[in-house]
Order: structure tokens, then C-alpha cells, then sequence
């Protein structure tokens, strides 16, 4: 089946891990705004399109200590919530549509997929993490990102 990958905001770390961690029984991620895609993962897949949307470096992006950071598991790690950077949160609230089409064109062309990527799903989850970002911006919160495998 693959992995999925949960985008979602949450007010904080241990908000973030609620939405995981669930005593409810209820589904991953539910009652958050989220979004949900497959082969997209925000370390690796993520980071071209976080250096083209803040236009820090990746080295720069990967020593933020918010960058992947693991910030709560299920079980033996069936499911994992990890942190994306503030940088790229608030840029990405901010990006305007007419540039996410350029960045969807450069993050297609840089390597980390393993086939020609469809430019039309790239552009598409753009618009739909900046819709997120902005919403989390507007309400003070955080952007996150849970896996299951």
C-alpha cells in the first residue's frame, strides 16, 4: 500500500501529538485540517520545494531544529508526527498562486522523485499546503506532518 502522508496544523507540539496519539479512537488526524497524500514526505520529498518557496539553502533548512523533527509516535512507530519549519509555514501563507506553478516546475525537476512527476498533482498539493498554511497562520498554529506506513 505505501505510506500516507498527513499535512495538518495544530496550535502546538503536544496539539500535534493529540491528533496522533488518539484516545478517542478515532482516526488519525481527525478533527484536524488536514490533508492527505501519498509519496510526498516532508524531510526529504519536501525540501526542494521549501528552498524554492523560502529561498533558504537546504543546508540552512535542514539544521532548523523544527525540520522533521519527530514530535510523537504511535505504538512501535506505526504512525509518526513530525514537525515542518516555521519558515516555510509562514512563507508558504503567504506564496502567491502565480508562483507556486514555479515552484511545482522546479521541484519536479529536481531529482527527489523517483519518475517525471505530474507538474498538474504537484502545483495542486502546492495550492492545497499553502491554503492549509495560510488557514494555520491565521489561527496561530503550527504546520505537521503524520506518517503511516
Amino acid at each position: 500500500m505505501g505510506a500516507l502522508f498527513g499535512y495538518y496544523a495544530a496550535a502546538d507540539d503536544g496539539d500535534a501529538v493529540r491528533a496522533v496519539d488518539r484516545e478517542d479512537g478515532q482516526p488519525v488526524g481527525t478533527g484536524y485540517d488536514s490533508l492527505v497524500v501519498k509519496g510526498i514526505d516532508p524531510v526529504v520529498g519536501l525540501l526542494p520545494a521549501e528552498v524554492l518557496v523560502t529561498g533558504r539553502t537546504a543546508g540552512a533548512v535542514t539544521a532548523d531544529p523544527r525540520h522533521g523533527h519527530l514530535v510523537g509516535t504511535v505504538g512501535d512507530g506505526e504512525v509518526v508526527t513530525l514537525s515542518l519549519t516555521g519558515s516555510f509555514c509562514d512563507s508558504l501563507a503567504r506564496v502567491g498562486p502565480e508562483r507556486l506553478g514555479e515552484v511545482a516546475r522546479g521541484w519536479s525537476a529536481s531529482g527527489v522523485f523517483d519518475a517525471e512527476s505530474d507538474l498538474t498533482e504537484l502545483t495542486g498539493f502546492l495550492e492545497d499546503l499553502a491554503a492549509l498554511a495560510e488557514r494555520a497562520a491565521a489561527r496561530g498554529h503550527r504546520l505537521y506532518c503524520w506518517i503511516s506506513v
